[in-house]
């Protein structure tokens, strides 16, 4: 990430890791420190920032100088010239990250070749760049999207990188994971506000935060239950108008215990959970060849205040 911590970095380089990507010069700066502190060479990358709009909703667009992330191309030569002459750094990979959710192929086309044509440029000065890591971003249908097709991903990148003998590194999280998961959700009533119906639901935006912080839409199903549909918001207990799971879903009459289930949750869901208004983090469990099984217990109210009766209350 952008700001990494003197112990993070110590931790990585004691592990020995492939390399470390960087995101400033100061940061590099810190590396070579600890490296030289633990007798080490660091393997770096760094990640240029190629300006390239990569058509997606703004925050989690990375790749323009307008983000935090990533140094322009002149800055990173500078770092690589610099990394070169320390006797503590190996500059060995780049490295470009241009969003999340990406549809469109031409952002990502664009970025890589003018990341390739950086490290033409560095393998001119004697700079051996071995990895070229491309990030991740590629989207996934949450509704009707028109997604990218990875033969055409795979036919840009080995264009642009064809003449590079460099190694490919890419980061595909949402694209494994986003399908792959599902969130059930409890009805707990209905309720109706002049024309505007409500289904209240026991799960919140502390579960499942990208409908509240993105407006992103997630496919909402009723589990065994028909009739007459008509719109709703499904939204939970927590005390924020923001507390939503969909807005204007189609839905039955739901009773109380009725299940719901959100799509596309697998990705960017319980990781960005939160005990927000003390509510515990969900259970999570998967399922292999048609058997369900347990991998995270539900945390419990006992859960949240343990490391607060861990310490010292002697002062109250």
């Amino acid at each position: 990430g952008v700001g990494k911590r003197d112990e993070e970095i110590r931790e990585a380089l004691k592990e020995d890791i492939l390399l470390l990507n960087l995101e400033s010069e100061a940061e590099m700066k810190r590396v070579a420190i600890i490296a030289e502190e633990l007798g080490v060479e660091a393997r770096i990358s760094i990640r240029v920032n190629p300006n390239v709009d990569p058509q997606t909703h703004p925050y989690i667009s990375t790749g323009l100088h307008e983000n935090k992330f990533g140094v322009s191309i002149d800055t990173a030569k500078r770092m690589y010239i610099y990394a070169k002459k320390s006797p503590h750094l190996n500059p060995i990979g780049v490295h470009f990250h241009i969003g999340s959710q990406l549809t469109e192929l031409s952002p990502i086309s664009e970025a890589c070749e003018i990341v390739a044509d950086l490290v033409r440029s560095l393998k001119a000065i004697d700079i051996d760049i071995k990895f070229f890591d491309i990030g991740g971003g590629l989207g996934v249908v949450y509704d009707n999207e028109v997604t990218i097709k990875t033969s055409e991903y795979a036919r840009v990148i080995s264009k642009a990188t064809k003449d590079l003998d460099v190694t490919i590194l890419m980061e595909p999280g949402r694209y494994m994971m986003a399908n792959s998961g599902i969130f059930l959700t409890r009805v707990l009533y209905e309720k109706q506000n002049g024309d505007k119906r409500f289904v209240i639901v026991d799960g919140a935006m502390n579960d499942l935060l990208r409908p509240s912080l993105y407006g992103a839409y997630h496919k909402i199903e009723a589990v065994q239950k028909d009739g007459e549909k008509t719109p709703a918001d499904v939204v939970g207990p927590v005390c924020e108008s923001g507390d939503f799971l969909g807005k204007d879903v189609e839905l039955p009459l739901l009773d109380n215990n009725d299940i719901l289930i959100v799509h596309s949750a697998g990705a960017y869901g319980f990781t960005m959970s939160s005990n927000y208004n003390t509510r515990g983090k969900v259970a999570e469990v998967a399922i292999l060849d048609g058997k369900d099984y347990l991998i995270r217990q539900r945390e419990s109210f006992e859960d949240q205040i343990r490391l607060e009766e861990a310490c010292d209350t002697s002062w109250l």
